[in-house]
């Protein structure tokens, strides 16, 4: 049987076609860009975890809007491959591992936390990618001798001189500091940092006690601060310890001058949970949407991210959402200084970044943090976080919290 002439017409140009295809090469298309992304989305950390994949998605779908991310003479799109570590260390290793290896991507962000982010920082160190703390600023992460990790928090250490100066102005009769924090990375940097600092500073620490991870009940070592009568109360934590401390300091009738808590009353779940218990509760913060910065980042201002994450999610964005984003504007501009996606390239680049976005400053020190600086002081007052330092965004003054 003959074949009709429309078909034969129909296969000598699919052939010719697919002879030209073969011949010259398929039309180039833009390797999409791959950002690896293991978050606690479930379990201790989950509301943390959860933050920053709302900034995660606000940065890519801004930046995949505007046709995605300069590279050279080309723009390319971005993924986000993104896991659920489940608030576990071990997982958090091993989806790492399966970002890397498995999923190939190009760069990593961090998970929350700095005793995550250095789990997931030694897997990455041993590939050679490029990874991005949103949320680590204890310094001994960074003192490891990583190449590949950078952060965009400033260290611990500037914001609890911050809040000694702070302190020390408003009421210099406050001499007498207790101190307690949980033993985990983070908070138990900032209970030490804060124990060698106040010392110096001229204050006596009239206790400096841990609790362990997963403890459920403080009341015996906020009753045995309650008997030392100190004037200054500091606690650090994360935000499910803080609020049991509170309730528990509020049960046992503790009080003092000043109750500072490491970082809950920066967090809308803090108050909202604690209502007027949270008052007067002071705390250091790394970003205040007080700030008004402007930048070459895709949102250009400090207003322009908080107008959108205000009429997204229909209240104020705090710390973490704003570091989850500035961290992929790092790596963004890192890819763009390099004008690659090559792992040495974007590591090059981000050591020698210096940049100004809606966050403030990105410049990153020879350990790969973001450089100290000044960071806010924040009280709440009337149910809500009230800059007091330093002077470029103070809203308020510091109140006695009893």
């Amino acid at each position: 049987m003959k074949t009709p002439v429309i078909s034969r017409g129909v296969a000598a140009t699919a052939l010719a076609l697919g002879l030209t295809l073969s011949f010259f090469g398929a039309p180039a298309v833009a390797q999409t860009i791959k950002i690896g992304a293991p978050l606690a989305l479930t379990g201790g950390l989950a509301d943390e975890g959860k933050k920053q994949a709302i900034a995660y998605d606000m940065w890519l779908k801004r930046v995949n809007d505007a046709g995605g991310i300069t590279v050279g003479a080309t723009k390319r799109k971005v993924e986000l491959v993104k896991y659920d570590y489940q608030t576990n260390e071990q997982r958090a290793q091993q989806l790492a591992e399966k970002l890397i290896v498995e999923d190939k991507v190009d760069l990593m962000l961090a998970p929350f936390g700095s005793g995550h982010t250095k789990v997931v920082a030694g897997v990455a160190e041993r590939y050679g990618v490029p990874v991005m703390a949103t949320s680590a600023s204890s310094e001994s992460i960074f003192n490891q001798g990583y190449k590949n990790l950078f952060g965009v928090l400033a260290p611990n250490t500037g914001g609890i001189n911050a809040l000694l100066t702070t302190v020390s102005k408003s009421m210099p009769a406050v001499k007498r500091v207790a101190i307690l924090g949980r033993e985990d990375v983070f908070p138990k940097s900032m209970a030490t940092t804060m124990s060698e600092l106040a010392v110096k500073a001229g204050y006596q620490v009239v206790s400096s006690e841990f609790y362990s991870v997963g403890t459920l009940d403080l009341s015996t070592p906020i009753s045995k601060i309650k008997s030392l009568k100190p004037d200054w109360i500091y606690i650090t934590g994360y935000s499910k310890d803080l609020i049991l401390a509170r309730k528990q300091m509020a049960d046992l009738g503790v009080t003092a001058q000043v109750v500072t808590m490491i970082t809950g009353p920066v967090y809308k779940e803090f108050i909202d949970a604690l209502g007027p218990q949270a008052e007067n509760v002071t705390s250091m913060t790394w970003w205040h949407h007080s700030a008004q910065f402007k930048g070459n980042d895709p949102w250009g201002s400090t207003k322009a991210f908080y107008d959108q994450f205000v009429a997204q999610e229909k209240s104020d964005p705090d710390y973490v959402h704003a570091a989850s984003a500035a961290a992929l504007v790092a790596l963004q501009k890192g890819i763009e200084k390099a004008k690659s996606t090559d792992k040495k390239a974007v590591r090059e680049a981000l050591a020698s970044l210096d940049i100004v976005s809606f966050y403030g400053q990105i410049k990153f020190t020879a350990n790969g943090m973001n450089g100290s600086k000044e960071l806010p002081i924040i009280q709440v007052q009337n149910g809500v976080p009230v800059p007091l330092y330093p002077d470029s965004v103070k809203k308020g003054n510091l109140r006695p919290f009893k």
